[in-house]
């Protein structure tokens, strides 16, 4: 199987991509490398790998190659709402408009797409445990852009929607600025974690997992196709003061739960996984290992300013 991967570069991608390679398929990369190289590096010698350095947004090369391929993964996103509020025109091209014009080149050739989607899309939700029809209520311009791609992906009538928990732990390309992530640096680093909206609830998902999961919809697609489905474990609904409480419990530092100020990103919501489980969907990590986990790793992991003597 021939198989294109969009924003392969990144975090989910530096993880997946080596996966897929390993189990024989044909893999090509498209990603404008904005963050880098360095997730891909291992995988050039592999003869069924290629990268393609190039945006997703108006891509020459999807639009001239597209029917080459037996599967499209879209990965490619701007992603997170800080991101996408520093730059809302080229989140809106990325998330929303290159996937218009990818399913549109889809449709025509009647190639399957799982996408990569976002809990993000329930935003704020009060009393109320996400399923996968609950109605979609984005409290940012990220879930805003995903929601709509998610519109755009199910009028192909030929595809996998995924609504991915929050996403931890280590990746060839890393993050830090994910939720489980920056705790673990900053109590590890800096000693120091200061947060607010303690009772905020969240979801999560280990990225392994993830790639995990991207592989078991692509090889079952025929059975599991035209669906969404959230995908994360029921066993991993936490707060922001859990997470802390279970942290503290491996290291020592000082934590402090701000009173005065806010989170721009407002998301407090439960999900149910129920969906996905009965349909085959599995994860294996939970998150006391995706602690230790981070915790070795965070303390050889220098950030530094250029503009500090320190």
């Amino acid at each position: 199987m021939n198989i294109l991967v969009t924003g392969g570069a990144g975090y989910i991608g530096s993880v997946l991509v080596p996966k897929l390679l390993n189990k024989g398929y044909l893999v090509t990369v498209l990603d404008n490398l904005s963050f880098g190289l360095d997730g891909l590096l291992v995988n050039f010698s592999n003869k069924n790998f290629k990268l393609i350095n190039e945006s997703v947004y108006e891509s020459k090369y999807i639009k001239e190659n597209i029917a080459k391929y037996d599967f499209v993964i879209h990965l490619a996103a701007i992603v997170g709402y800080p991101a996408c509020k520093k730059n809302p025109d080229l989140a809106v091209k990325i998330n929303k408009d290159s996937t218009d014009q990818i399913c549109e080149l889809l449709i025509k050739k009647n190639i399957p797409i799982l996408y990569a989607s976002t809990g993000s899309n329930y935003g704020a939700v009060v009393g109320e445990i996400c399923k996968e029809e609950t109605p979609l209520n984005p409290v940012s311009i990220y879930g805003e852009t995903k929601t709509a791609a998610e519109n755009i992906v199910q009028n192909t009538n030929n595809y996998l929607n995924y609504r991915f928990a929050t996403a931890f732990g280590v990746a060839p390309r890393m993050r830090l600025d994910l939720l489980i992530n920056d705790f673990v640096y900053q109590a590890i680093k800096n000693k120091n974690l200061t947060k607010y909206k303690k009772n905020f609830k969240r979801t999560f998902i280990h990225v392994l997992d993830i790639a995990d999961n991207i592989i078991f919809g692509m090889e079952k697609f025929t059975s599991l196709k035209n669906n969404v489905y959230n995908i994360g474990s029921n066993e991993m609904n936490f707060s922001k003061s859990q997470l802390a409480d279970l942290l503290k419990k491996k290291k020592s530092f000082y934590l402090h739960y701000a009173e005065i100020g806010t989170d721009e990103d407002k998301r407090n919501y439960e999900v149910d996984y129920t969906k996905a489980i009965n349909a085959g969907f599995k994860t294996k990590i939970d998150i006391d290992s995706g602690l230790n986990e981070l915790i070795k790793v965070c303390q050889h992991i220098s950030i530094q300013n250029k503009y500090s003597n320190i």
